[in-house]
């Protein structure tokens, strides 16, 4: 889930509107599309256009999430097809992050460049370069993805889930009650220097023992010696845990982002040595893309253990987003309403929505966002997450994650080449939280 760190600029933002592209079919002399024209509801132009951008990097040799700015466009046109939100048009800006600080600043200085009155549903782990321009022109950040410190501490995120901490305090949880001696493979980086206390907090929860810390390059193209180092690890024996039949397997979970897969990749390359143990990771790390285009019910994944932030994706409360993909992404390869970045970019528009009918004013302005959220607006996202404030009293307060408000996550396993529940309804790691800080 993290990216290393290289000097590049980002390509240019680009801004989505339908009404732009209505304009030049007028301009053209063709006929005017369907939707194109005044807003309907919005009295003739009086209410103020609403702009906001999407960031996540693309085409990097990291982790890459083009479904996210992917989703907020395909929004935007649903968005104005329903004549706007409360009658605004949306109009989104998105930008490639490309993975580096000074990406992550470029896009942030853009959305202030360009008037942006918040930033929605984005993927950065360099929080601490895109926050600062974003905090110095008072512009909020919702529903970020959650894998850098800044969402869950800086005054201005409005963070929709417990990010890349709550996923690993629930792995932790997920795997004590399945797994004897649990190897994590993550990021040999600053953002992955957390992960082992996140993980072993959840394991003692479970009153499971301390995994085994196993340091990976996030940019490498084989990982053959951290993934032996792995399995030997995972092999040595606790017993700590037993079941009535013998001991438990030892695991193996992986926090790599999209290198996740080339670890999986070389785990899966090692020769026999009559183990059987089993393997697990986090949503974002795994999911169901890539379990399907790795063999699905025969594939490597195939009874491993995933933790997630949100309801599986065949849950039917998913239902109007892959509408909502299915009529206005016009068969955007990179739209995958199984991709926790879709869902999460989803999740981000849809407490926009209810952001702006709240206020209810003719314009919507970053102060506005923030007055209101701050005033503990209670938001519903339709069952995908609990119903989300941002009060002082609602946040988790814990030392390193303090504006954490949703802990919960759920636990989902691969069998029969689908992600499916585990265990119902969703765990809450919020206690869990607290004792890793």
């Amino acid at each position: 889930m993290t990216g290393r760190r290289r000097t590049s600029f980002p390509r240019p933002s680009k801004t989505f509107s339908v009404r732009t592209a209505c304009t030049a079919v007028v301009a053209t002399g063709a006929s005017l599309i369907a939707g194109c024209g005044v807003l309907p509801g919005d009295a003739g132009g009086s209410k103020e256009p609403v702009t906001v951008m999407t960031f996540a990097p693309e085409e990097t040799k990291a982790t890459n999430m083009p479904g996210m700015p992917a989703m907020a466009e395909a929004y935007a046109r649903w968005a104005e097809a329903r004549g706007g939100i409360d009658g605004h048009e949306l109009r989104v800006i998105t930008c490639n992050e490309q993975n580096t600080p000074r990406g992550a600043a470029t896009c942030a200085r853009q959305a202030v460049d360009k008037g942006a009155d918040a930033v929605v549903g984005s993927y950065s782990q360099y929080g601490d370069a895109f926050m600062a321009p974003l905090e110095a022109a008072g512009i909020p950040f919702i529903g970020g993805f959650g894998v850098s410190d800044e969402e869950f501490t800086s005054y201005l995120s409005y963070p929709v889930n417990g990010g890349q901490a709550a996923l690993l305090a629930g792995n932790g949880e997920q795997l004590a009650d399945v797994c004897d001696k649990v190897a994590l493979v993550r990021p040999d980086s600053l953002a992955g220097d957390d992960l082992p206390d996140l993980l072993n907090a959840g394991l003692a929860r479970g009153k499971a023992g301390e995994s085994a810390d196993i340091l990976a390059a996030d940019d490498a193209t084989g990982y053959s010696d951290e993934a032996l180092r792995a399995r030997e690890r995972a092999a040595e024996p606790t017993w700590t845990k037993t079941v009535a039949d013998g001991e438990l397997p030892g695991c193996v979970t992986a926090a790599l982002g999209d290198r996740t897969e080339t670890f999986f990749d070389s785990y899966r390359r090692l020769p026999e040595d009559g183990r059987q143990l089993r393997i697990s990771s986090v949503m974002g790390s795994v999911g169901q893309p890539l379990i399907d285009r790795t063999g699905g019910r025969n594939g490597l994944y195939e009874g491993a253990y995933i933790t997630g932030w949100y309801p599986d994706a065949d849950d039917a409360r998913w239902d109007r987003m892959r509408d909502v993909i299915r009529t206005h992404a016009f068969g955007d390869d990179s739209l995958d309403p199984a991709d926790a970045g879709v869902q999460t970019t989803w999740i981000a528009y849809t407490v926009l929505d209810k952001i702006i009918h709240a206020i209810g004013t003719d314009a919507i302005t970053p102060g506005k966002i923030s007055h209101i959220l701050d005033q503990g607006l209670k938001v519903s996202t339709d069952g995908l997450t609990p119903d989300l404030r941002w009060g002082y009293e609602d946040m988790l307060g814990a030392a390193r994650y303090p504006r954490i408000v949703n802990s919960s996550v759920t636990f989902q396993v691969v069998r029969d080449g689908r992600l499916v529940t585990q265990r119902q309804g969703s765990v809450d790691v919020g206690r869990t939280l607290v004792d890793a800080s």
